[in-house]
């Protein structure tokens, strides 16, 4: 045998030696496969989906708060420019360019590209699967983007 199958079969074997463990049967459960509901209590996963909910909405409203000042701040100096005379813009090319891209929008609005659908299709499946999760990332994250 070669080093890397050797090292290959030690890692192999602390996987098992591992599953082995009563800690490790307790926190993942011997089946590692399927749905949340399943393996742990729903105490359990209400608050890892609130405290994973809470961590989301707290960095989405930093996050927010940051991209906001950054676009509002852009567009304030747009304008101090344009009023100063450093910049000329173009207002009907604006408007013509920004028509078009509604009408690019309206088109390709109808029906929703198959990639979407099928992304849409297993977040469904996972919610229902998941409920008591989900339920709580959602309370987390309002509670998130309230503090």
């Amino acid at each position: 045998m070669s080093e890397k199958d050797t090292e290959t079969f030690d890692v192999m074997e602390l996987a098992e030696h591992v599953k082995k463990q009563r800690w490790w049967n307790k926190m993942f459960g011997k089946n590692n496969s399927g749905p949340v509901a399943e393996k742990y209590s729903v105490a359990t996963q209400l608050a890892i989906g609130g405290v994973s909910g809470w961590c989301a909405g707290y960095l989405f409203q930093k996050v927010g708060k940051l991209a906001a000042s950054a676009v509002g701040g852009g567009f304030f100096l747009l304008q101090i420019a344009h009023h100063t005379g450093y910049i000329q813009i173009d207002w009907k090319r604006v408007e013509r360019d920004v028509n078009k891209a509604k009408k690019q929008l309206k088109l390709s609005s109808d029906k929703p590209p198959k990639e979407v659908r099928t992304k849409f299709n297993e977040v469904q499946v996972f919610v229902k699967n998941n409920i008591v999760l989900t339920g709580g990332f959602a309370g987390g994250f309002l509670i998130g983007l309230a503090s």
